[in-house]
């Protein structure tokens, strides 16, 4: 969709003269986040849709600008939003727009609502899922066992997709029977394809999945989040019913697309990498440094939109204009030299230190941070276990993704599950 009334912002000090155009369609994501370091630390952007803003792409400066109480998570603040430049049919204005949640407020209104989420999401009461997420696993793995001999089997479907969305759901109350359909509307969601005469229709339908999950929760609360949060506004908390809705949506959202992209692109390092492999199956190097290096290198998320400026910032030696959107690029922070030496580019599990801000950083830092890193943590070594003959199907430069700027997102990942693998092209 094009947006021919959204206008460029103009060039900061310093900044380029030409912005970096993210392709809708992430056919080469790598060289894009190289393209940004190169433009930055603060580089001018057009995001699909023609919607003009600022990225920060370098480590250093996104630690300062995400602890920033000049940038701001109010819309209204955004100049083009406030000129009517920004349409209601934009395909990502679900992630520019998302309604009144922990992840689109700050201050007192963030700090109270974060609080109910964190709750539920410390890192005792975390480690608590451990069990429920080792059942899950275990019973994906058996399933996938059935299909051992399949010349090749979507791992991202049949097994990265189906275990965060079902540990999300446990913990927000969501019926396993609404997977399907919410699958269909995330997909729309995140899509920068989705056609513009879909994105109300999308948005609504996604409100009333999610109305109905909070109505059956009101009527029979269980142990789950949503029931918290909406006994916390019976207590006097005075959550208003579009803020448990939002949060639940989002909860859903950020739980389960995360954890996703980590478990593929953590298989997908391993398989082209197969010195880094040997290291850790021998168990020289632990599957936590495969996690946290897979995050830094292969960040799940590649841009967050959005933050706004309420004055002039300096970020080196550019400035953003007040008024303008920010989006923080992990994708090309996460190879920042400045920050992890001349080998940023490569993929190394036994990097130490291993200093990445692939969550976040500061007020926003993602909250479900601790339950990511541990349903990778068990079902990678699973994975492995149970399949030690495990390798690409096709190779690694027929992996495609899709068609998302915000997520580092294969279409799918064609695994045997035993046998010869695949010819592979392995990274730097």
């Amino acid at each position: 969709m094009n947006c021919p009334h959204a206008q460029q912002p103009g060039p900061s000090p310093d900044a380029p003269a030409e912005p970096v155009v993210l392709d809708p369609l992430v056919t080469d994501l790598d060289a894009e986040s190289a393209a940004l370091r190169a433009a930055g630390p603060l580089a001018r952007v057009v995001l699909p849709g023609g919607v003009a803003c600022y990225a920060v792409t370098h480590h250093a400066e996104a630690r300062r600008l995400l602890t920033d109480a000049r940038l701001v998570k109010d819309i209204g603040v955004w100049g083009a939003w406030q000129r009517g430049e920004i349409p209601s049919d934009w395909a990502l204005i679900g992630l520019a727009n998302p309604g009144r949640s922990l992840l689109t407020v700050d201050g007192a209104d963030h700090r109270r609502l974060r609080a109910l989420v964190a709750q539920a999401l410390t890192v005792r009461r975390v480690e608590r899922l451990r069990g429920r997420i080792e059942e899950l696993t275990s019973a994906l793995l058996d399933t996938l066992a059935e299909r051992r001999q399949e010349p090749a089997v979507d791992l991202k479907a049949e097994f990265a997709y189906r275990l965060p969305m079902n540990v999300i759901s446990d913990l927000m109350g969501v019926d396993p029977a609404d997977h399907p359909r919410l699958k269909e509307l995330y997909e729309k969601f995140f899509s920068t394809q989705t056609p513009p005469e879909e994105v109300p229709r999308m948005m609504a339908d996604l409100g009333e999945l999610f109305t109905r999950v909070v109505e059956a929760k009101r009527a029979a609360p269980g142990d789950d989040l949503t029931s918290a949060l909406i006994a916390a506004s019976e207590d006097g908390d005075r959550l208003t019913a579009d803020e448990i809705l939002n949060t639940l949506m989002v909860m859903v959202a950020a739980g389960h697309e995360t954890t996703i992209s980590l478990i593929v692109n953590a298989v997908v390092a391993l398989e082209t990498h197969p010195e880094q492999r040997a290291l850790v199956l021998a168990g020289t190097i632990p599957w936590e440094n495969v996690i946290e290096e897979t995050l830094r290198w292969s960040s799940p998320t590649s841009h967050v939109l959005f933050r706004y400026a309420t004055e002039d910032i300096a970020v080196g030696a550019a400035v953003l204009p007040a008024g303008e959107a920010l989006v923080v690029s992990f994708g090309a922070i996460g190879r920042d030299e400045r920050q992890h030496g001349p080998t940023a580019g490569a993929f190394d599990a036994t990097r130490t230190p291993n200093r990445h801000i692939a969550f976040g950083h500061g007020p926003h830092v993602c909250p479900g941070a601790a339950l990511s890193r541990l349903e990778a943590a068990v079902a990678l070594p699973a994975l492995y276990a149970r399949f030690p003959g495990l390798g690409l199907a096709v190779p690694a430069a027929d992996l495609r993704n899709k068609p998302v700027v915000t997520q580092n997102d294969l279409f799918d990942l064609p695994v045997h599950l035993t046998g010869v693998r695949a010819e592979v092209r392995a990274g730097p």
